[in-house]
């Protein structure tokens, strides 16, 4: 498995992540072991949760998902084997169960939010900590169109305090963003540097075949920042897989299981998504596993977080290491993308 360095730091991360989302959900303890085993086997030491998960997030459910990591950390032990990633989770959403839904990234809930997922981890400290979604009104989760409005937030000067009071007392060593923004980015990064505070150490947005948008604004501080992408959605909650070609439903699908999730099923993302699956198709190749290799090999991307709800997926995403896309298909990819852009951004 290759190993690429995380941001500026002395951490070499799996350039495959495992996600995590769909413990809690689609998968259960026994399910999420055996992928954590999986992974491990593969050369995968990198591992991405979040307290809100599993996604949808339900009060039924919440928090699931690193409780299950931190029972296979207890039986299996190990800690120092892995690099952890979490997140403290932000305002919105339709998010109430969370901290009676008054979230802030101020220290009084960075505080909290992690004290309770280390607790849920079983574990003193955690490697990468992220700001899940920014505190203030801006583009993520798709939203096109800034427009902008007179808020309150907290100063993003407090937040990056908070973080570095945390790293000073040893429950997180590095600090990441995510669905941030070019301005949210080279704000952080700016502020670190002046203040000598924690320098993001990475990105975590989607990027994937049908949203490419990244490349826009923040593959350049991606690259002479070295804050690289943790690119999460490599197949469009799975369209890129071609399972759900021609209106197809399957049975466990989570578009198919969950309405919410329909920002990649557009009909012009469809239409994309098809000839992606045609091209993939055409070349001999496992649509799935083009998708992920074209991700993994842009050279702003740290790490590639994958998902799967079974072994099998699981075991089709780490082949994906193995695919060299050639002159021809990295062209013919150009140029559906030129033909059609970003249409699910």
């Amino acid at each position: 498995m290759e190993q690429r360095q995380l941001g500026r730091t002395d951490l070499r991360v799996s350039a495959l992540c495992l996600g995590t989302m769909t413990w809690g959900e689609q998968n259960d303890e026994t399910q999420a072991f055996a992928q954590l085993d999986r992974a491990k086997a593969a050369g995968v030491n990198f591992i991405d949760t979040a307290e809100m998960y599993p996604v949808p997030p339900r009060p039924e459910t919440y928090a699931t998902t690193e409780r299950y990591i931190g029972n296979y950390l207890k039986a299996r032990g190990g800690r120092a084997d892995w690099i952890i990633a979490s997140k403290i989770a932000g305002p919105g959403n339709g998010i109430t169960h969370i901290r009676d839904g008054q979230l802030k990234m101020d220290r009084r809930h960075i505080t909290a939010a992690l004290d309770a997922s280390l607790q849920r981890l079983q574990t003193d400290w955690i490697d990468l900590y992220q700001l899940h979604w920014p505190e203030r009104n801006t583009n993520f989760f798709g939203q096109l169109g800034y427009r902008h409005r007179d808020e309150e937030f907290t100063p993003l000067e407090e937040t990056l305090e908070a973080l570095d009071e945390q790293i000073k007392a040893g429950k997180i060593r590095h600090v990441g963003l995510s669905n941030e923004t070019p301005w949210g980015a080279m704000k952080f990064l700016q502020l670190a540097e002046s203040r000598c505070w924690p320098r993001a150490v990475s990105i975590q947005n989607p990027y994937n075949l049908l949203n490419r948008s990244f490349e826009v604004g923040l593959a350049e501080i991606a690259m002479r920042e070295q804050c690289g992408l943790l690119a999460y959605s490599p197949l469009a909650f799975g369209m890129l897989s071609g399972k759900y070609e021609g209106d197809a439903r399957p049975a466990n699908g989570r578009i198919t299981l969950f309405s919410r999730f329909a920002r990649y099923s557009n009909p012009q993302a469809r239409t994309a998504c098809s000839r992606y699956v045609a091209l993939a198709r055409e070349h001999g190749l496992d649509p799935a596993q083009m998708a992920l290799a074209y991700v993994t090999q842009q050279p702003f991307v740290t790490s590639n977080i994958i998902g799967a709800t079974n072994l099998e997926q699981l075991e089709n995403n780490l082949a994906s290491l193995q695919v060299q896309l050639s002159e021809g298909v990295l062209e013919a990819i150009e140029a559906i993308h030129v033909e059609q852009p970003n249409p699910a951004p």
